[in-house]
């Protein structure tokens, strides 16, 4: 995959359009550092790599470790859906072919989900109902 998208180069071009949009997003420029320019860098890599590209993310930062990287951050179903919002529009943009579209939107949803660590407000209860007997 990565030599179909045109290698390193694909994946800086995205991750630049993700982080325009992350960068004035109410729900998630509260999640990440004032300078962007890291985190830009290390999405990248990460991408590159796990779509075929060279271990240069492991070299760097070891195992990706998804979940524990960002377990320090509350991410629930908004985070999540605003995430994939920014990341549907990159994809978006990119000029992809439906086929490898259609793969990278999947693991991405399947990656964001997975991240989820935050369960939403258990329902308010009603104590003027009678119990079901």
């Amino acid at each position: 995959m990565y030599d179909a998208v045109g290698g390193q180069a694909f994946f800086d071009q995205l991750v630049d359009r993700f982080y325009d949009g992350v960068a004035d997003d109410p729900v998630l420029r509260p999640l990440y550092p004032d300078d962007l320019g890291p985190s830009r860098d290390h999405l990248a890599g990460f991408l590159a790599q796990y779509w075929g590209g060279p271990p240069l993310y492991s070299a760097e930062r070891g195992h990706p470790r998804l979940r524990m990287r960002h377990a320090p951050f509350e991410i629930g179903v908004a985070e999540r859906d605003a995430w994939m919002g920014h990341m549907r529009a990159a994809l978006a943009g990119a000029g992809l072919g439906d086929d490898i579209h259609t793969a990278m939107v999947d693991y991405f949803e399947s990656a964001a989900t997975h991240l989820i660590n935050k369960q939403p407000p258990a329902p308010p209860t009603d104590s003027r109902r009678l119990p079901l007997s």
